[in-house]
């Protein structure tokens, strides 16, 4: 996997304002929020997709959520409610191939997000 901003991140090459990190996973604050709390949690181990994920990944893609949950309450949304979304590939929203789990709170978030005519 080629190096993404998200390695520049993990490596200090680049600043984000971090929220959390430990040997595992890095959190900080997306740098285009689209929600008043918007901040981003990615794994320090490169993992391209979410169709690149192992069975070897899984303790980790789920102590992602666990940090998730630590840095929303921190912020004092927890209880309110948040959103997590994980974007896979080009269709999917995805940007940067090195998975990453967006956390959005601090407002009511509507569903569906996908609002165009789904029977087409």
């Amino acid at each position: 996997m080629s190096e993404t901003i998200f390695t520049k991140i993990i490596n200090k090459e680049i600043p984000a304002d971090i929220l959390f990190e430990d040997e595992r996973v890095l959190a900080f604050k997306d740098i285009s929020p689209q929600a008043p709390v918007h901040f981003l949690v990615i794994p320090k181990k490169a993992i391209a997709t979410t169709n690149d994920i192992t069975l070897e990944d899984e303790a980790l893609v789920g102590y992602m959520h666990r940090v998730a949950a630590i840095v929303a309450k921190d912020f004092g949304v927890a209880e309110q409610g948040f959103r997590t979304v994980m974007n896979c590939n080009q269709d999917g929203g995805q940007t940067v191939y090195h998975i990453h789990l967006h956390v959005l709170a601090g407002k009511a978030l509507g569903w569906p997000p996908y609002q165009e005519n789904l029977k087409s």
